[in-house]
């Protein structure tokens, strides 16, 4: 596998085989160029890493129950690091920082991630379902790979800030996936 700059990438998909294949796939597309276009569109210029964990449709599954309460495989979840978002953009368009109720006010305080000033800012982790992603690839007909990057630039656009809850969130997001995988020379 091939050296990032940015991303700390991990495969944990239950088949070997799998892994492989995945692993060759990856070492052929662009996904820093991905990042930097992304973070570069939306204005960020300091120097920021992340984790790319790719795995399948049962460790996303356990995730998403975890974190989001929701017993199902889904194609991509992110994990800002980020007490507020880092992006300059409309509020409609934007995750809100979780505000705090009585039950989080009687239990003890969780410190702030706090990045030391001589290290690079971790942004975050982004999960994907490399089944749930190749699906979604065949019913819209496009590579993989496509749907892949596509993916990575939103987990991306959800550490630094964006939501897609709200229309104008949604629109705004979906607007610079697609402008960053044509910089970055990808069509569906």
């Amino acid at each position: 596998m091939s050296e990032h700059q940015q991303i700390e990438l991990y495969i944990t998909i239950s088949d070997e085989q799998q892994n492989a294949v995945v692993e060759q796939l990856l070492a052929a597309v662009p996904i820093d160029a991905v990042v930097e276009h992304t973070l570069a569109t939306v204005h960020i210029a300091q120097a920021v890493m992340l984790t790319l964990l790719i795995t399948d449709d049962a460790g996303i599954r356990e995730m998403n129950k975890q974190y989001r309460e929701q017993d199902k495989p889904t194609d991509v979840l992110s994990f800002p690091l980020l007490e507020q978002p880092l992006v300059q953009a409309p509020l409609d368009q934007l995750w809100t920082p979780p505000e705090e109720d009585e039950t989080t006010a009687q239990k003890q305080p969780v410190p702030a991630f706090v990045t030391p000033p001589d290290m690079i800012m971790n942004l975050g982790d982004i999960v994907m379902s490399w089944p749930t992603l190749v699906q979604q690839a065949t019913q819209a007909g496009h590579a993989p790979t496509y749907e892949l990057l596509y993916l990575l630039a939103h987990g991306v656009l959800h550490l630094v800030g964006y939501d897609d809850q709200s229309e104008a969130g949604y629109q705004a997001m979906i607007g610079i996936q697609q402008a960053v995988l044509q910089q970055v020379g990808q069509e569906a």
